[in-house]
């Protein structure tokens, strides 16, 4: 919906995205370690690829028969998270794995490093409620970003919200963020360590003064605001213990009205045939309308249903606008009096916006807006009478601004090749903001005026010692297995020799119709200021050139995506970059999938390897908390002989060979994890390690009170300084 669209850049974390799910640790597993790591302190001296001796992890005789395919699965155990003895297990592999890092003798100047690197202000783009305005912002070095609040753009700051008080060591995360649409009431959420399961709070914006309502058990929902209540959605209460790990089922629909108890929320939707369905209900800007959407990855289908009530009849209820889920998409942008602007990729893989009447809602009547483009529809979004779409072309964004009927008025002229976001607004707008980043540009605020089309700078970012003229970004192109043409961006410091010899790391992701667009990130430049190239590459599974793209990356088409990672790993090596000595390859959640399958296809190719989070079980990913929504995009071993035999050619966990010679790995994870189980990453550490035939060290790093990313700052450059320091370790960078 609209206002979704409008606030997502003001919310402090989705669920980010680059966004898969996590088991609950004791903290006295990780009690012991802290001293274990203060003990290998002591010994920074000794050389940190000495001979790892692995914690001893038991097998046990467990045998699943898929099709007729008896597969063992010897550390099944592991996926007990509550268990004695994975408790038992976490504390040793800590150990082992600390001990390792804490002997690297310039760890601590490089989280020095990191730490000035991302110490400098970051400041979101404003959004209003009449003349109210609102921001976030992060001093520095604070766990999590603060809201403000103003009168007028230009109006003076005062803090209103500020989520470093939520928990004494910064890990409670603000995770939703949505003013009711008279700008009256705030809904707020908070997740604990960064888990995916949201309680919602209420605020009275005014007095700032925090009512009774307290919301359970809600993941995957926004919240949808109509006069002085909300739409939400949430799950039955999980087993007590198992809230990390158990599957997620039977999302239902509520309509919450403000300072009452949960208790006494209206039912708006359930399902109860189709437990694996997701649904939720959005509201017009007018607050006309309601829309429900429906979707079923579980069962492998792709796309959404959505049906419309009309809010202005008391007794309406909810018709359909398009009542069957199949593989296409639609999603109300906001409405033009009694009729409905939509996006939609059917009949239109790369996306187009269509004009609805919710009353006539037969296909043959939809009038074309925005027609399909040869490239991807990016985003779109109306404020102030306009109509605002952005596409890609080769993955760098293209805005323009349109008439709500279609016609283009212009195109905002952005800076370069990279990424922008956030045009939107309200229907009363006279200005919109939009923000622009690149590898080498750090994400700049614009302001677009909508009556004299020009746009201006209104907040930049000053980040100290920092010279983009000192690095060089570039986009190359080159060919897959099958001929594909594969785009890849690649950033480094000026005067680079092409003599095979520098140390490199390859980032992919390759799935769920995500794109990897160019980005700037601080901490990266700890790397590249040591000599260090970074390669991004847009593998097919993305979105990068629409639908299509994603398509031929999916179920049994995934190895197209594995195919086109190492043919881009062996373009840097014929172009003389690097080296397989010197190639390093990152992933996390999909991409930790993608990074731990072309190891284990061609662990000759990499020196070392960075598993983030990964999903490495391809066999049982959708017995755990929402991991059946990825059926879509994976398959699954159970639907199909097919989809078995194809996730079980490919599946890491799998597919580790006894006595070969894999790179330097490192694994991390962390116990709030509830989108990618943890479980995925016990396990395969224990086949890697027990398989190892080198002396490269394959170690798993096991955070606490963190999730699918790190929920504080403070985690995410201790994590950052642990990547970094096994990376330089084994690619033989001599820190300076």
């Amino acid at each position: 919906m609209k206002t979704t669209a409008r606030e997502r850049a003001a919310r402090v974390r989705y669920l980010s995205a680059f966004a898969l799910f996590a088991l609950l640790l004791s903290l006295a597993a990780v009690a012991p370690f802290v001293s274990h790591a203060t003990r290998a302190h002591d010994e920074t001296k000794k050389d940190p690829k000495s001979k790892i001796v692995y914690p001893e992890t038991k097998k046990v005789d467990v045998v699943e028969d898929y099709f007729g395919t008896k597969v063992a699965d010897p550390y099944r155990w592991l996926e007990d998270e509550t268990s004695a003895e994975t408790k038992a297990w976490i504390e040793e592999q800590n150990r082992v794995t600390f001990g390792y890092l804490d002997k690297i003798p310039y760890r601590e100047k490089l989280k020095a490093r990191l730490t000035q690197l991302f110490n400098y202000p970051r400041i979101s783009a404003p959004f209003r409620r009449g003349d109210t305005y609102f921001f976030t912002k992060n001093d520095g070095l604070q766990n999590q970003s603060v809201y403000y609040i103003q009168q007028g753009v230009n109006g003076t700051p005062e803090v209103f919200l500020d989520p470093n008080k939520f928990s004494a060591d910064g890990t409670a995360v603000l995770s939703a963020f949505s003013l009711s649409k008279d700008g009256k009431y705030l809904a707020y959420g908070i997740s604990q360590g960064g888990s995916d399961w949201v309680a919602m709070s209420v605020m009275e914006v005014a007095t700032r003064k925090k009512l009774n309502d307290e919301l359970m058990w809600m993941k995957a929902s926004g919240v949808s605001w109509h006069g002085d209540g909300f739409y939400y959605s949430r799950y039955p209460a999980p087993e007590k213990g198992r809230e990390l790990s158990s599957k997620n089922e039977f999302q239902t629909v509520y309509f919450h009205k403000v300072a009452t108890q949960q208790s006494e929320d209206v039912l708006v939707y359930e399902d109860k045939q189709n437990p694996q369905r997701f649904q939720n209900v959005g509201t017009t800007e007018d607050e006309r309308f309601a829309i429900l959407s429906i979707s079923e990855r579980g069962k492998g289908k792709k796309g959404n249903a959505i049906f419309y009530k009309d809010l202005s009849k008391p007794d309406s209820k909810f018709a359909p606008i398009v009542g069957e889920i199949g593989n296409d998409n639609f999603g109300v942008i906001d409405n033009v009096d009694d009729k409905l602007l939509i996006r939609t990729d059917r009949n239109a893989p790369n996306g187009r916006v269509v004009l609805v009447d919710p009353q006539n809602p037969d296909e043959k009547n939809w009038k074309d807006v925005l027609p399909e483009r040869t490239e991807p529809l990016q985003s779109t979004g109306s404020a102030g009478g306009k109509l605002f779409a952005s596409w890609r072309k080769d993955v760098a964004t293209r805005a323009y601004v349109f008439s709500l009927d279609g016609k283009l008025e212009n195109e905002i002229v952005l800076p370069g090749l990279g990424t922008a976001g956030g045009f939107g607004g309200l229907n009363d707008d006279k200005h919109v903001f939009y923000s622009f980043t690149s590898f080498n540009f750090p994400p700049t605020i614009y302001k677009y005026d909508i009556a004299t089309k020009k746009s201006t700078v209104f907040r930049t970012v000053d980040i100290p010692g920092f010279k983009p003229e000192n690095y060089e970004t570039k986009q190359v192109f080159y060919n897959s297995k099958d001929g594909t043409r594969v785009p890849m961006f690649l950033v480094y410091k000026k005067g680079l020799k092409l003599d095979g010899n520098n140390p490199t790391l390859l980032y992919g992701y390759g799935g769920f119709n995500s794109v990897t667009a160019p980005s700037f990130s601080s901490l990266r430049l700890a790397l590249l200021e040591q000599g260090v190239v970074y390669a991004s590459a847009n593998i097919r599974g993305g979105g990068e050139y629409g639908e299509k793209w994603h398509e031929a990356g999916t179920k049994l088409k995934k190895q197209n995506v594995f195919d086109d990672f190492i043919a881009g790993a062996e373009w840097l090596i014929a172009n003389k970059y690097t080296s397989s000595n010197k190639l390093a390859i990152q992933g996390g959640s999909n991409g930790g999938l993608l990074v731990g399958v072309v190891s284990n296809q061609r662990p000759e190719l990499f020196r070392a390897v960075i598993e983030q989070a990964g999903v490495m079980d391809m066999l049982r990913f959708q017995k755990f908390t929402i991991g059946w929504n990825w059926i879509a995009d994976y398959g699954s071993s159970e639907a199909s002989e097919a989809e078995f035999k194809a996730l079980y050619a490919y599946s890491p966990i799998h597919n580790v060979k006894p006595g070969v010679k894999y790179p330097a790995t490192l694994i991390t994870t962390a116990d709030h994890d509830d989108r990618v189980v943890p479980a995925h990453n016990y396990k395969y550490a224990a086949v890697l390690q027990a398989a190892q035939g080198g002396d490269n060290p394959i170690l798993i790093r096991i955070d606490t009170k963190s999730a699918h990313g790190a929920s504080s700052t403070t985690k995410a450059i201790e994590q950052t300084r642990d990547i970094y320091a096994f990376l330089f370790e084994n690619l033989g960078v001599e820190y300076k």
